[in-house]
């Protein structure tokens, strides 16, 4: 059984499978491993609310030894925190639910959350913990301080022979030189915390150069004659599939997917009949999904479970009703920082 179910994830699209998977648990699995499969790396799952992630920041910073920002925490935890937690650092999801709810029925004001409401909070929080990781990266990595990372610093396991090399086989050195200088949008020789971040996060990326990179590596697993560019018979095989599973799933009910033919026409500029990557750039997202993507994604899932008279829109009594959907991972996993949060305070 469980072999069926595997091979129906691989096959069927992505809308079918959030519609149809029999379990809640199974449904977010198919989301999380159809766009595992699909890039070839597992991507965070997005986090609902933005306490849960300051939480579990605050234990990674605790386990890295930056013990300075922990205490800073703690001495305002009681007015931040402990109202939120009842018995054995449970969080209270209904009064998390009933506080962020205003926050998300935002344009318009109109006592209920839209799926568009819905994903551009996702979204916000995706691209701040994105930052995060990013500048917690930055740090790390900056040898000399001096609030830039060079590639000798990134990547100190290559010689200045490799890079001479310049070989540009994946994950040789001129692989990587090619990634960086792509992010290098002022083209010194050093990336600043928005240029490591396109560097660090490639897929969501608004830099041109970037994207084009993404686009080219990605074309080498859908350009199966080898000359740089996608024939009508490359597309629908290689890339028209992928592109409906998540269209289709970004669409609204009464909305249809172009079919193969007008959105090759549509992706095809200078009418030559084939496809270079700039050209493809439009459906980037869909072909290379990022942690941007994904939330967007995944909020769909959200709503989608959570919207019990399937009006397209979530009232504070649907939230509340499904809380075990938006708090998946603390439901499931609790909030494991035992030195964080002291039973007796709160």
């Amino acid at each position: 059984m469980a072999k069926v179910v595997v091979y129906v994830l691989l096959t069927v699209a992505f809308i079918f499978l959030i519609l149809l998977a029999p379990r809640k648990q199974k449904q977010t699995e198919s989301i999380e491993g159809l766009i595992s499969r699909r890039i070839g790396r597992r991507l965070e799952l997005p986090v609902f609310d933005p306490l849960v992630t300051r939480i579990e920041r605050l234990s990674h910073e605790k386990e890295a030894g930056t013990n300075n920002t922990v205490e800073a925490a703690k001495d305002d935890k009681d007015d931040t925190f402990a109202e939120y937690f009842v018995q054995e650092r449970r969080l209270n999801t209904t009064m998390r639910i009933k506080f962020l709810f205003p926050l998300l029925d935002a344009s318009p004001r109109d006592g209920f959350v839209s799926l568009k409401e819905l994903q551009t909070w996702m979204m916000q929080q995706t691209e701040d913990n994105m930052g995060y990781r990013t500048a917690n990266e930055l740090e790390l990595q900056d040898k000399d301080k001096d609030g830039v990372i060079t590639f000798e610093e990134y990547l100190p396991q290559f010689s200045k022979q490799d890079i001479e090399r310049n070989e540009k086989g994946h994950g040789e050195a001129g692989w990587w030189m090619e990634k960086f200088n792509n992010s290098d949008f002022d083209h010194n020789g050093s990336l600043d915390i928005e240029e490591f971040n396109n560097f660090l996060h490639p897929e969501d990326s608004r830099n041109g150069d970037i994207q084009r990179w993404v686009l080219k590596e990605r074309m080498t697993g859908m350009d199966t004659n080898g000359d740089g560019k996608l024939d009508y018979k490359e597309f629908v095989e290689n890339a028209y599939e992928m592109y409906k599973e998540f269209a289709k799933f970004e669409k609204e009910e009464d909305e249809s997917v172009p079919m193969p033919q007008l959105l090759f026409a549509e992706l095809d500029r200078d009418k030559d009949r084939f496809l270079v990557a700039d050209e493809l750039r439009p459906i980037l997202h869909y072909l290379q999904p990022g942690e941007m993507s994904y939330a967007k994604y995944y909020s769909t899932f959200l709503c989608h479970e959570a919207d019990e008279d399937k009006d397209g829109k979530l009232s504070l009594e649907e939230m509340l009703h499904h809380e075990d959907v938006f708090y998946k991972a603390v439901h499931h996993e609790g909030l494991d920082d035992e030195d964080y949060f002291d039973h007796d305070e709160l």
